[in-house]
């Protein structure tokens, strides 16, 4: 019995001197913190850290690459737009200035081509009634329209054609003018220096500047 309890004493002494001169070490392993609430990431801290330092270094790196760039100032860019729409603004003017010209151009041929279309009709006209306008000179050479109801028709109708422009060509007594005169005969004239038409076999007309059929007449010549 006495052995027995010297045993214990002695692991007793042990135990109590080993703890004494070494300590438990305690590691808090816990994901959440107790007084935050918060979950614990180490790795991600540390990696977090590394993708600052990363991104410090990148930031850096940019930082000396845009101080070697050559950046215009706000000045500059804003020159740089106001003459480009500049630019843009006078090409679209000389457009419009060059369409407005096609405009103008083509306003004045449509309405040249409409005069030119109505003068041509008219002269048709005219053309087709110098027959009827021959038989009236006939009849009034003759007598048959010296008075009575067909003397005012035949009057009427020429006043009518005036409006049109239509003009006779009936005159003696003027220069010759091949424009407008046909020579069917040729006569020896007295006091005279050059050809003059003596006599009208038959009237001829124009119409403004153009003449629709040359008057023909007899002409006397110097002798």
């Amino acid at each position: 019995m006495p052995h027995h309890g010297n045993e214990e004493e002695h692991n007793s002494s042990e135990h109590h001197g080993g703890a004494g001169h070494q300590e438990p070490v305690i590691r808090d392993n816990r994901k959440v913190d107790p007084v935050t609430g918060q979950a614990r990431h180490p790795e991600a801290q540390a990696s977090g850290q590394e993708g600052k330092d990363s991104d410090g270094d990148a930031l850096a790196q940019a930082e000396e690459i845009l101080n070697g760039v050559d950046v215009p100032a706000e000045e500059s860019v804003a020159q740089g737009a106001a003459e480009a729409g500049s630019a843009e603004a006078a090409e679209l003017r000389n457009d419009l200035l060059r369409l407005q010209a096609e405009y103008v151009n083509y306003r004045k041929r449509v309405e040249r081509d409409r005069a030119v279309a109505g003068e041509m009709a008219v002269i048709g006209v005219l053309n087709s009634l110098l027959p009827v306008l021959d038989d009236v000179d006939a009849a009034r050479q003759h007598g048959d329209l010296a008075d009575g109801p067909f003397a005012a028709i035949a009057a009427k109708l020429e006043n009518a054609l005036k409006t049109y422009g239509l003009v006779r060509i009936d005159q003696t007594g003027v220069e010759f003018d091949p424009t407008i005169h046909e020579a069917l005969i040729q006569q020896p004239g007295e006091d005279i220096e050059v050809d003059t038409v003596s006599q009208v076999l038959r009237s001829g007309y124009k119409s403004g500047e153009r003449v629709l059929r040359a008057a023909q007449v007899i002409v006397a010549v110097p002798a």
